[in-house]
């Protein structure tokens, strides 16, 4: 039976994954506070504290120490791997580059929190728009808000779909991972990156291949790490995964995000929460420039 990680890597996010009340386009769940997100922390440490567990994500890109000892080997490049699955979180669940700017605490649970671009969108892109954008229990998407984008890959033989179940098959228990992550901030401009085309694959050398994503956007910080998601707050990821984040943003428009939520072979309809930043030191890989 094929086994369901949530990473956002995030599954809830390597992988798993809109209502249509127009409240929902505005809905803020309330922030919690400090203590919540501290005690989250200190639980994520006291539950992994001398028990062997790797290099964690997600993480702050420009901060490259870490005293993580478990190593792995790095995954292959992408092109030497299957795509496995797409889907996105809202806001991003790394930090660095151009995406500084913390969102809050959120709910508690992954959703409103995470990184914002930090850079300045023009009048004409933050137009507003109205009808709901991959809507959620959790709110819909705005103009202005910022997806991080996870392209998943396996050395196993797989083809896209839902989940990271896709990863994996029966013939190979653990097969390598890597994720290309891209972050995106969503406009209202019709010129802009289309969504649908920007998730696009095609099979190369016999190797399912995303075959649009940006190559413009800063060379990806490689680093090791895990699966994501706000599931693994309190506790560690036990999966390895090589991650590739691109530094720079790319910008959206929010109209074909909003399509590809419609219909799309990995099942995904909405933003996933993201996982909090990950900031011990014995849970991180030192990254290698």
């Amino acid at each position: 039976m094929k086994r369901k990680i949530i990473i956002t890597l995030a599954i809830t996010t390597l992988l798993p994954i809109c209502v249509s009340a127009q409240q929902n386009a505005h809905h803020t769940d309330e922030m919690v506070a400090d203590k919540v997100i501290f005690e989250q922390k200190r639980l994520l440490e006291e539950n992994t504290k001398g028990k062997g567990f790797g290099p964690q994500a997600p993480r702050d890109i420009d901060a490259i120490s870490g005293k993580n000892l478990r190593l792995f080997v790095a995954a292959p490049a992408s092109t030497e791997m299957n795509l496995c699955n797409i889907h996105f979180h809202k806001n991003a669940e790394h930090k660095g580059g151009e995406f500084t700017k913390y969102a809050g605490n959120g709910d508690g649970h992954g959703y409103q929190s995470g990184y914002k671009y930090s850079g300045k969108l023009s009048t004409s892109e933050l137009g507003s728009i109205k009808h709901n954008i991959c809507p959620s229990k959790h709110s819909a998407l705005s103009t202005g808000d910022t997806i991080e984008v996870h392209y998943v890959y396996s050395t196993s033989q797989v083809k896209p779909g839902p989940t990271l179940g896709s990863c994996l098959n029966e013939a190979i228990k653990n097969p390598q991972l890597r994720v290309e992550t891209q972050v995106y901030v969503l406009v209202n401009q019709k010129n802009a990156l289309d969504f649908n085309n920007l998730t696009k694959y095609s099979v190369e050398n016999n190797l399912y291949q995303a075959t649009n994503i940006p190559n413009n956007t800063g060379t990806p910080v490689q680093y090791a790490g895990s699966t994501t998601g706000p599931g693994y707050n309190e506790k560690g990821s036990p999966f390895q995964v090589t991650w590739s984040v691109r530094p720079n943003v790319a910008k959206v428009n929010i109209d074909s995000v909003g399509k590809w939520c419609e219909g799309n072979v990995f099942n995904e309809d909405h933003a996933h929460g993201v996982r909090n930043l990950v900031t011990n030191p014995d849970l991180l890989s030192k990254i290698k420039r």
